[in-house]
């Protein structure tokens, strides 16, 4: 431990669960008090008791509206009327904005120049004046903290802020109440304000629970500091909601008092989580959201036989990249597949092809023809057969089948 670590771990924490209950009866009424379900399903294939909590069923579909709120009914008259600022181009942006136009506070959000429309559209819709600066969330937020002096606003940061925390910190306490059973929390860490607000309240109610935190693999900023380490903090995450790049000042503080481990989840974890989440629980969850369940499914050995709380911590997903992941899990199960089969070119070959397919019960999606394009001789054909098969068994089956009636199969898109 170095000599500002060892400084820091002799320093109170900023909050107390004093707070996180404060901050309860604050936001009381204006915050929707969200299910805290088990999932039969999930328990079963996982071998432990698992607790679903339905963030994204909040009004913006994150979280992040608790702590927003919180921030925002403690600031005095004065700054009410002059207004806040924040860089954000997620979910903070959205939970501030809303709550900001409910209490009459103007609310400014500098988002990057490369945030989707529709953010910047949905931002907007909740009366926030949204200005959009670099390309990078770096200047986005410099550009803020540069307005915040200039306009005299007041700012309001996504993560390292005690009200930001204390209000994230309901949800622990709306989940241990709902299922007093829970004996392991696995939360969420982009910048670390939900584990920090969840792991005070929870600590205090339950002084022997697990807490576990969770980050992306491309994005593992908290999990560096904690473990020593130096891993490589960048890429396209699908959980770009917990993609920070340097954790809190404040927040590292709680992760590293009260976190009993910080786990790594890959992108390909993430996306099956995405996809089981709305195949077994019929819910939507942006790729933070699934991280917990990321987390269980790459440990579960950690977890066997316990009571685990994971917190669906928000469902703001592009419905195009929903699209993609879902397919994506499609072809890894087997159940989508793509196959290049090797004709002659000649009348009826490719209806003797498809006749093995109905054989085998299979659904052809799309299919092919690849004359010119190809190293096989003049006469040759390839048909590329994208097709829809029960599962990963049957799939072989089919190709099974294929080469066992004379031709030359091959599966080119699975994964």
């Amino acid at each position: 431990m170095n000599t500002l670590s060892k400084i820091e771990s002799s320093l109170p924490l900023p909050i107390s669960v004093d707070d996180i209950l404060a901050a309860r009866l604050r936001i009381a009424g204006a915050i929707v008090h969200t299910p805290t379900l088990i999932s039969q399903t999930l328990s079963t294939m996982l071998g432990c008791n698992v607790w679903l909590k339905f963030e994204n069923l909040q009004f913006t579909a994150a979280y992040k509206e608790r702590g927003a709120l919180n921030r925002l009914l403690q600031l005095d008259e004065a700054a009410k009327a002059k207004g806040v600022i924040a860089a954000s181009a997620g979910n903070h942006a959205q939970g501030l904005a809303y709550h900001g136009k409910r209490l009459g506070v103007p609310v400014t959000i500098v988002m990057p120049t490369t945030t989707p429309t529709v953010k910047v559209m949905q931002t907007e819709g909740h009366g926030a004046t949204v200005v959009q600066y670099g390309e990078k969330f770096d200047d986005a937020y410099a550009r803020a903290r540069e307005l915040e002096v200039e306009q005299g606003l007041t700012f309001v940061h996504p993560f390292d802020e005690p009200a930001i925390m204390a209000g994230q910190g309901t949800v622990a306490i709306e989940m241990l109440e709902d299922a007093p059973a829970i004996d392991t929390l696995i939360i969420p860490i982009g910048g670390g304000g939900l584990f920090s607000g969840m792991a005070t309240a929870a600590r205090a109610m339950k002084p022997d629970i697990r807490l576990i935190g969770v980050q992306a693999e491309l994005y593992p900023s908290m999990y560096d500091y904690i473990k020593g380490e130096t891993l490589a903090c960048d890429g396209d995450t699908l959980a770009e909601g917990i993609a920070v790049k340097q954790p809190g000042e404040h927040t590292r503080r709680f992760v590293e008092r009260l976190a009993d481990d910080v786990l790594l989840v890959s992108e390909r974890r993430l996306e099956e989580s995405v996809s089981l989440l709305l195949q077994i629980e019929k819910t939507v969850v942006e790729g933070a959201g699934a991280a917990g369940l990321a987390a269980l499914l790459s440990h579960r050995e950690q977890f066997a036989g316990r009571n685990v709380g994971l917190v669906l911590t928000g469902g703001n997903i592009d419905t195009r990249l929903l699209a993609n992941v879902l397919l994506r899990d499609l072809a890894r199960s087997g159940r989508l597949a793509r196959l290049r089969i090797r004709l002659q070119d000649r009348p009826g070959s490719l209806f003797h092809v498809a006749r093995i397919f109905d054989e085998q019960q299979v659904n052809i999606i799309e299919v092919y023809h690849q004359r010119v394009f190809t190293s096989l001789p003049a006469k040759g054909l390839v048909a590329e057969i994208e097709c829809e098969t029960r599962d990963r068994a049957h799939l072989t089956r089919l190709i099974d089948a294929l080469i066992d009636g004379g031709y030359e199969t091959s599966l080119i898109e699975s994964a």
